[in-house]
């Protein structure tokens, strides 16, 4: 399972972890999912992970 919102694509972003002694290791962001049951057009019923600014946004309708 990719950890990417079904909605506006988000994925995971690469950066840095940056130690006291500033030592650099690289390490990932991942967005804020939650799976999501949601109301399609024709009115069934999906599974979706949803990042959580389109859920706050309200770019899907919750079942």
């Amino acid at each position: 399972m990719a950890r990417r919102c079904d909605v506006c694509g988000k994925g995971p972003l690469s950066g840095n972890l940056v130690s006291h002694a500033h030592n650099v290791s690289r390490r990932k962001f991942y967005p804020n999912l939650h799976s999501v049951k949601t109301v399609e057009a024709d009115g069934t019923v999906v599974r979706k992970k949803v990042c959580a600014k389109c859920l706050k946004a309200g770019k899907v309708k919750k079942a």
